[in-house]
């Protein structure tokens, strides 16, 4: 799937781990889902692994804040463009305070790029159809004309809210 960061294309760095595959014995950048993670997740992170955690996209944010320390990513799910939990998901996950990255995994268009930055997500994996209808002139393009964010804090894009009442919004 490709990985969208800052508008373009990039190659992704990380790799799923599969629960019957055995981690890499090099240190690497792994991905698991929770009940993976809840198994063996301490264990690679001994190991010397970094992991990603890859979550529901009904999950309690409050819940994960224990694992934030080792966590170096966390991938929500978009399983459809209209389903816009994730954004609420990353929101809370910033506000909790996770330092490292938040992806976006799924169906996002270009046109909710802006949306999902500002929510907190560093980067958007999608599918290699939707690249296909949307490659990645569409995401810059998506990048340079959404400028104002409607969430505060997140990001460089300006509030919306401040941009048309100055700063005592």
């Amino acid at each position: 799937m490709p990985l969208i960061k800052d508008g373009r294309f990039t190659t992704d760095d990380w790799q799923r781990l599969a629960e019957p595959d055995e981690p890499p014995s090099v240190p690497a950048r792994l991905i698991m889902g929770q009940g993976d993670f809840s198994a063996r997740g301490m264990s690679l992170v001994d190991a010397g692994h970094e992991i990603g955690l890859e979550i529901a996209n009904n999950a309690d944010p409050e819940e994960l804040a224990i694992h934030f320390p080792v966590l170096k990513l966390i991938a929500v799910p978009f399983p459809k463009s209209a389903d816009g939990r994730g954004f609420s998901i990353a929101t809370r996950l910033r506000r909790l305070g996770f330092p490292g990255e938040l992806r976006a995994v799924g169906y996002l268009i270009a046109d909710q790029y802006a949306l999902a930055r500002s929510c907190g997500f560093d980067t958007v994996d999608i599918p290699e159809a939707l690249a296909e209808r949307q490659p990645e002139q569409h995401w810059l393009e998506a990048q340079r004309i959404m400028t104002f964010a409607y969430q505060r804090g997140y990001g460089e894009m300006q509030n919306i809210v401040t941009a048309r009442w100055g700063n005592s919004a």
